[in-house]
């Protein structure tokens, strides 16, 4: 799907896999390549179409300079075909709209703002619940066994898995599942203005990453991505080991 972003053409991740032939998933991992190598710019991302889950795919939305570079590295006998393509995007561009690509224009973007509406009412709700079951967490003088605080679960998960910080915090807070605390610890220290902290069941906590590793596609031996984790590859090593 091509589109104008920022006053420029752009095309699609999804619509370079379908020209070279290529697996949508295997383009993004070129792309981020070339990136990391300073060949191409980071090119923005935008929701394309439903994949058959129901997920909606996410992908690049590349510019005209770039496109070329990824598909050279893809597929050179192709880059003819790309050629035409930008042609008829850039012949499309120039020329006025007809008045049914202005109804389909307004009827996309109208489809586009429901779901987002719709995806907001979602994430609200969520909100709303997650407020209300926090409101409920029991506070301790002091942690049980079997139990760890978040600073314990960045260790040793970090430890066990390889996950970085970043990723643990998404994990344990942002997407979907992210379990609430079970208790919060009052702080010995709280005369000296220490905070209350938040603490979970080890067990669960092992459960839940030993899953996501599971989830994860593996781009190198120690590179990863995951669906739920939008800022693309991060470091992860296979443990088995606590």
């Amino acid at each position: 799907m091509s589109m104008v972003t920022s006053n420029a053409l752009a095309m699609s991740s999804q619509e370079i896999a379908d020209l070279v032939g290529s697996r949508h998933d295997k383009v993004k991992q070129s792309i981020e390549r070339l990136v990391e190598r300073c060949v191409i710019s980071q090119p923005p991302m935008g929701d394309g179409p439903k994949a058959g889950n129901g997920v909606v795919v996410r992908e690049y939305l590349v510019n005209k300079r770039d496109s070329f570079v990824v598909v050279a590295q893809l597929s050179p006998e192709f880059t003819a075909a790309l050629v035409d393509r930008w042609q008829a995007l850039e012949e499309q561009a120039a020329r006025p709209m007809t008045q049914a690509e202005i109804t389909a224009a307004n009827a996309n973007h109208l489809v586009a703002v429901e779901r987002q509406q719709r995806e907001q009412q979602v994430a609200l709700e969520r909100i709303e619940t997650r407020v209300a079951q926090v409101e409920q967490v029991r506070y301790l003088d002091s942690m049980p066994a079997g139990f760890e605080s978040m600073t314990s679960i960045r260790a040793r998960i970090n430890l066990r898995h390889g996950i970085p910080h970043w990723v643990i915090n998404a994990v344990m807070r942002d997407i979907p599942g992210a379990p609430l605390p079970f208790a919060m610890v009052r702080s010995k220290h709280a005369d000296d203005g220490g905070q209350p902290y938040a603490i979970w069941p080890k067990a669960d906590i092992t459960r839940r990453f030993d899953r996501f590793v599971g989830e994860c596609t593996f781009v190198t031996a120690e590179r990863a991505t995951h669906l739920d984790i939008e800022q693309g590859r991060f470091k992860l090593r296979l443990r088995t080991s606590a």
